[in-house]
């Protein structure tokens, strides 16, 4: 069966380097400790055609939609950050052209300067053939729902393609506030993997809501993973506890949620999360993904193979939902 993955990552290390040193560490970015005897991440990360192509070959995955990983050009201001994106844009744009059924792309933005996204976004949906963009957590502080990236959402909307809200790092007085004073290992993952990553994603979601963002572009498309950011088992209480609060929006939280967030597996691999979201999101909106190389494809496709679906809508979840989404070629 085909099967499309959405959430799956890559970097160029010759292009990150460019970052000093200085702004990474400042951004939170810190080593993390790895399984003895099991593949580094971060070195899986550059690699396109070995032991990726080998990887979902074994796995069954047809199709990987690309996005950059660890530090990026949301790191830099001005001329320097959207310099940054275009070329890793362009450098992702080689590799989906040498294996165009194989890879799709979506493109790295330079956040820190807002004017800059809408133009970037058109280059690389029109001129690079890019399904959409990724946007990783807050940018200085700043939310989508920020009125400078207002342009940026327009552009999405006209281009008719999905901005991919990811997790990031918390930012420095989050991690302060939430995530000190813990053992360095086990704070990194609480603040990060186990915990603060999926809540950030959720507020970023919410904050989209209730500030009325999505209201005021009812057709944009946004797309979360690891099985909607923990958003399934909130939708009801927070139409519950917002009720008499949310006199200027148009739509009920979970009825903007549902209708224009669509919400991916990645790295969730575990049947009561996923019957979670089944309940609140339907198999419509729902997409498969893994999460590689920070989860394997083995495990992702394991779980695709056992979940408890008909045939025609494990179909939509492997394939067919993302292929209508992102306008793949098929």
């Amino acid at each position: 069966m085909r099967t499309v993955a959405l959430e799956e990552h890559f970097s160029v290390p010759a292009l990150s380097r460019r970052i000093p040193q200085d702004v990474i560490s400042r951004r939170g970015f810190r080593p993390r400790n790895l399984t003895p005897g099991a593949p580094n991440p971060l070195e899986l990360l550059p690699d396109f055609t070995g032991k990726r192509l080998k990887s979902m070959e074994e796995a069954g995955i047809t199709v990987q939609v690309l996005s950059n990983a660890g530090p990026g050009p949301d790191l830099l201001a001005g001329a320097d950050g959207i310099a940054l994106a275009r070329e890793i844009n362009d450098h992702l744009a080689k590799q989906i052209a040498s294996h165009p059924d194989r890879f799709a792309g979506f493109a790295a933005l330079p956040l820190q300067s807002p004017e800059a996204t809408p133009i970037e976004l058109t280059r690389a949906v029109k001129e690079l053939g890019f399904v959409g963009a990724m946007v990783n957590g807050t940018t200085e502080g700043r939310f989508l729902d920020h009125p400078s990236y207002d342009g940026l959402l327009a552009a999405a909307v006209e281009l008719d393609v999905p901005i991919y809200i990811h997790p990031h790092i918390p930012p420095e007085a989050v991690r302060n506030a939430y995530f000190s004073s813990l053992p360095e290992g086990a704070g990194r993952v609480l603040e990060t993997a186990g915990w603060g990553w999926h809540s950030e994603a959720a507020v970023h979601v919410f904050r989209l809501v209730v500030a009325g963002v999505l209201d005021k572009h009812p057709r944009l498309k946004l797309i979360i993973g690891h099985m909607g950011e923990m958003l399934p088992m909130m939708l009801a209480r927070a139409d519950a506890v917002f009720q008499h609060d949310v006199g200027h929006l148009t739509r009920p939280i979970s009825q903007t949620i549902v209708e224009q967030v669509w919400i991916t597996t990645s790295g969730i691999f575990d049947q009561p999360p996923f019957i979670a979201a089944l309940q609140t999101f339907g198999i419509d909106r729902i997409m498969f993904s893994v999460d590689y190389p920070f989860a394997p494809n083995a495990a992702g496709r394991k779980f695709l193979d056992n979940v408890a679906l008909s045939g025609a809508d494990k179909a939509k979840l492997a394939h067919g939902t993302a292929d209508a989404l992102l306008k793949l070629k098929v």
